[in-house]
């Protein structure tokens, strides 16, 4: 499987690309839009923002998400 999102994606992007990411993320506790509006930067930098441990990981899994979602 190829991983469609990166640490370098911007995050509007993300939620233009694959709007099955926002409830991800936000299920993960990574909050993604804020009033309505994509919040600006790449993903790596809103999961450094937020404190994420293990970005590369999570990234990891909403792929899999994204794919099993997609199938």
């Amino acid at each position: 499987m190829k991983n469609v999102v990166t640490l370098d994606i911007q995050v509007e992007d993300l939620a233009a690309s694959f709007p099955e990411a926002v409830g991800f993320l936000t299920k993960k506790g990574v909050r993604c839009i804020r009033c309505g509006e994509p919040i600006w930067g790449t993903l790596g930098e809103l999961l450094k923002m937020e404190g994420v441990k293990n970005p590369q990981l999570l990234v990891d899994e909403l792929n899999a998400y994204i794919h099993q979602q997609r199938k």
